[in-house]
């Protein structure tokens, strides 16, 4: 399994046009073979922050997404990003 995880800073004043602009983004990687749980959030306490999470079968499909996201003009927006893909050898149902 694979968990695609971080945050993406943007200026606060287009965090809310960034997300609702993502919509189609977020629709169209939760029905992709392989993917198990994609989520882009606000941050409640940071105004310029938006929360990353994926869960993807196989490295092979979170790659096959990939490139499926936001467009340029979206991008443009992002002023950082800390996503980082991490390989998860086991899980425990909690």
């Amino acid at each position: 399994m694979i968990i695609v995880a971080g945050t993406l800073t943007v200026a606060a004043e287009d965090r809310d046009t960034y997300l609702a602009a993502c919509g189609d983004v977020v629709a169209a990687a939760r029905t992709a073979p392989g993917c198990r749980a994609f989520h882009l959030s606000a941050d409640p306490i940071e105004l310029d922050r938006i929360n990353v999470f994926e869960q993807w079968a196989s490295a092979e499909a979170a790659e096959s997404f990939r490139g499926s996201g936001p467009t340029d003009q979206l991008w443009a927006l992002v002023r950082d990003a800390e996503v980082h893909e991490h390989e998860v050898a086991s899980t425990t149902r909690l």
